[in-house]
This record gives C-alpha cells, sequence and structure tokens, in this order.
C-alpha cells in the first residue's frame, strides 16, 4: 500500500512539475524572476505542498529553477519550445529525470570500460564514434548513432547488467538526443562542434585507460547535455 501511495506523489508531482514549466512558458517569466510561494502553488494546483516541493526540488535538479533559502524559488532556465517537438510536456520531468540515473551508471560504465574493454570493444567504440561524427556533420538524424556510441560503452564494461539498465531507459534516452540534436542544429554551428568534441574526450579517454577522465568527460558531456536542453 505504501509503495502505491508513494507511486502516485510521485506521479502528481510529474503533474506539478509540468504545471511549473507551463506558468513559467505562460506567464512569459524570465531568467530571475521568482515564482509563486510553494503555498500558492499548492493551493493553485489543488496538491499538497509535499508534493510541489518535491517538484520545485526535481526543476532545480534540472537546472530550470534555483531554491534561494528564505526567499523562494527563481527560474534559472526555460526549457526550449522545440522540447515539445520530441516529448510531449507532460513526460518531461519523467525524461530528464534519467539524467540523474545516467551520471551514476554512465559515468561508472566509462570507468570501468576504460580499465577492462578488449581490443575488439575498443574498436567497436571507435567505429561508433566515426558513425557519431559522420552523422553530426550531416543534416540527417544522428540520435541512433549516439544511442550506439553510449551503449558500446556498456558493453566494454564486460558487465551485462550496464547494457541491461541502459537498454531499459532505451525510449527516454532516445527523445532527449533527437531534441539535443535539433536544439543544437537550431544553433550556431559550436553546438555541434561542442556535442561532438564531448563525446570525443569520452573516446580518447576510455582508448588510453584513463577511468578517472573517461568517468569525468561522461558526467560533463551528460551535465551539458541536459543544459542543451534549455534556450
Amino acid at each position: 500500500m505504501a509503495r502505491l501511495s508513494a507511486t502516485n506523489e510521485g506521479r502528481l508531482a510529474d503533474r506539478a512539475y509540468t504545471q511549473i514549466v507551463e506558468i513559467i512558458n505562460n506567464q512569459d517569466l524570465d531568467i530571475g524572476d521568482r515564482l509563486p510561494s510553494e503555498a500558492r502553488l499548492a493551493e493553485t494546483f489543488g496538491m499538497s505542498r509535499t508534493v510541489v516541493r518535491e517538484a520545485l526540488v526535481r526543476l532545480a535538479s534540472d537546472g530550470i529553477t534555483e531554491a534561494r533559502r528564505g526567499a523562494g524559488s527563481y527560474v534559472m532556465r526555460r526549457p526550449s519550445e522545440r522540447l515539445g517537438a520530441h516529448m510531449p510536456m507532460e513526460e518531461l520531468s519523467a525524461t530528464l529525470g534519467t539524467y540523474e540515473v545516467r551520471f551514476v551508471l554512465e559515468s561508472e560504465a566509462c570507468r570501468l570500460a576504460a580499465t577492462r574493454r578488449s581490443p575488439q570493444q575498443m574498436e567497436a567504440i571507435a567505429d561508433a564514434m566515426d558513425a557519431l561524427r559522420g552523422a553530426l556533420h550531416s543534416n540527417g538524424p544522428a540520435h541512433d548513432e549516439d544511442w550506439k556510441l553510449h551503449r558500446a560503452i556498456a558493453l566494454g564494461t564486460a558487465n551485462t547488467a550496464f547494457v541491461v539498465a541502459l537498454d531499459h531507459m532505451r525510449e527516454d534516452i532516445h527523445k532527449v538526443l533527437r531534441a539535443g540534436v535539433d536544439i543544437s542544429r537550431s544553433r550556431p554551428s559550436s553546438a555541434i562542434q561542442a556535442m561532438l568534441r564531448e563525446h570525443e574526450m569520452i573516446v580518447e579517454a576510455i582508448h588510453a585507460q584513463d577511468g578517472d577522465g573517461a568517468a569525468l568527460a561522461m558526467r560533463w558531456h551528460l551535465s551539458q547535455g541536459r543544459k542543451r536542453l534549455m534556450p
């Protein structure tokens, strides 16, 4: 029963997250503007303050808002309007939430791949990097090549649990990969070049068998990837 309650509360928090993003967009709040108080949001949404607080914590983790002690929450970034072409806004909280899991999962996968990958696995990672480079330099989709590189790195851990965990998030990861490339292509060419260089740094560290460097490079890439979804 407790698990059901927690699940329902999580869904309510997802809904509150979406409604707060809608307030930011519909009321055209600027960076630095203050959101309505926690109590006001709870009253407006017909939800408990606990649920609203959870939504605000998630928004802060995603870099959309910032909580200031004793002063409330403020807008830090506005999700790109192009996100709507890749995912319904009501799925935004759950989809961006995968980044928190990926920070842990894929950073450690890189660390292990750097020390465990076989010559054949390193070749597969390098081939996947080449395919991604070609896709990013084209005008076509690049999310599948991006996914295959991340999965090749997980295979390099010699631990199938990493691959299973990554595959479980495949649908949500594909959404953010599609959105990230689309949004980056709407910006100056340096945005795609930055994305490409982030991946190259990961592969170079794995090739050099630098576990700490590979983990750091992946964490940086994921951090930048999440920021790319904002204007």
